[in-house]
């Protein structure tokens, strides 16, 4: 919990906005979600972008992660030293985007303003020089539907 406030800290965000939570695979995703409909999981598996998904009635997250709705945004990122490093962890980690609450995100390492960068405790030295061009695409679940929030 202390750490999920300090990243609000750092961005300058409310706490009334959720945060991203990082998973390494659907199977520990499901050990947090209890319902994953089977057209999500099909989803997730062929999908080629980075896609986060908001879940509802999330278990075993602190309370300031899970918005007053009980929703939860999750993704399983592409990058392999993110994946191991959530499965050396051994359990969800949160992401954001690098800027603080209401500036523009940075599409690159140069673009994140020295504020952040001087807030945090240590900087993986990875894709400095990656530019990324799009967000990821936010799908909601509503039971068995998906509604598309971004894409």
């Amino acid at each position: 919990m202390a750490a999920v406030n300090k990243v609000y800290e750092i961005k300058k965000r409310a706490e009334s906005k959720s945060l991203i939570i990082l998973v390494d695979s659907l199977a520990m995703l499901s050990k947090y979600i209890p319902y994953i409909p089977k057209k999500v999981e099909v989803l997730l598996k062929e999908s080629r972008t980075p896609t986060t998904i908001i879940y509802t009635n999330p278990i075993g997250f602190p309370e300031n992660m899970v918005a007053k709705d009980n929703t939860i945004a999750i993704r399983i990122p592409e990058d392999e030293f993110c994946k191991n490093l959530i499965r050396k962890f051994g359990k969800p980690i949160v992401s954001t985007s690098a800027n603080i609450s209401g500036n523009p995100t940075p599409k690159s390492f140069t673009e994140i303003e020295s504020a952040i960068l001087q807030s945090v405790d240590y900087i993986v030295n990875l894709h400095r020089e990656k530019v990324s061009e799009k967000s990821s695409t936010i799908l909601k679940i509503d039971g068995d539907k998906i509604r598309v929030l971004r894409e």
